[in-house]
């Protein structure tokens, strides 16, 4: 029986995140991948690489939504980058036209390529339209810090405490990911599933972000949960899979490498992230 998963998420044209890095993940883990363009995010290499930013109209995202919840009866989605308010809101009203087993909401709050003002507004937005729909998110350090009030997260028990501060906000389930941000030698994530605190950590590789980790790691849970796994196995093998595509990491022109989803073997990383409980 072939298990679906969906995105609404923006395009990243070097295909080393956003919509390319979910369907992508899907694939690897098994699972057929579809999804709705929000909008299109092209680095540009005559400006250091910055973002240039294109919404999609909206207009044209709900109609991608409509023909993909007709086409199949999806019930997981990951939500990605929105990018405008006006994108929040269409998104938000498709969602709420049917019942979703699994909503997993990857919080980017700063849109790189607007302006401040415009960059809050979308904040704003996604707080209070998008996150309480969310069964599961799964915000960095940064978007940790922000949506919790929290500053300076320094030990695993201050990113569970973050966690379960955002969890009033909506989702069933948080993830917080430490990151290249977090102090020390580990790559801690903690997972807040509304009665404890679980941590999944691994040796760092090296202390330079990965672009696609959270983007890989967000599509990974949201493939498995597709696949009817638990939020705990689904944190886990998601954990997996981006330590072995940070280790096989792709390098290229830009000035950051990125994840290779196509490197993830189960076998290899048994045993690699270790989970204790709180």
């Amino acid at each position: 029986m072939v298990s679906f998963a969906y995105t609404i998420a923006g395009s990243e044209a070097t295909g080393g995140a956003g919509f390319q890095v979910d369907l992508k993940t899907f694939h690897e883990l098994g699972c057929y991948g579809m999804g709705a363009l929000t909008c299109i995010v092209s680095f540009d290499p005559k400006n250091n690489w910055g973002h240039r930013f294109v919404p999609v109209a909206p207009e044209v995202i709900r109609d991608q939504i409509e023909a993909a919840t007709a086409a199949q009866n999806l019930d997981t989605v990951k939500i990605g980058m929105l990018g405008t308010p006006a994108t929040i809101e269409t998104v938000a009203q498709a969602l709420k036209k049917q019942s979703w087993k699994n909503i997993l909401v990857d919080p980017v709050l700063i849109c790189k390529g607007q302006e401040p003002g415009q960059a809050l507004d979308t904040d704003t937005a996604l707080r209070e339209k998008i996150l309480p729909l969310a069964t599961v998110t799964t915000p960095n350090y940064f978007e940790a810090c922000t949506l919790s009030g929290m500053e300076n997260l320094q030990t695993v028990e201050d990113l569970a405490l973050a966690a379960k501060k955002i969890s009033a906000l909506g989702p069933k389930y948080v993830l917080v990911k430490g990151g290249t941000e977090f102090p020390g030698p580990k790559a801690a994530d903690v997972l807040w599933d509304g009665e404890k605190a679980t941590v999944y950590e691994t040796d760092k590789i090296g202390e330079e972000r990965v672009s696609g980790a959270g983007c890989t790691l967000a599509a990974a849970i949201t493939a498995e949960l597709a696949k009817g796994s638990d939020i705990h196995k689904a944190v886990q093998v998601a954990k997996d899979l981006v330590t072995c595509g940070i280790k096989a990491r792709v390098s290229g022109n830009t000035p950051f490498d990125t994840v290779w989803q196509g490197a993830y073997s189960a076998s290899e990383t048994a045993g690699v992230c270790h989970t204790r409980i709180l």
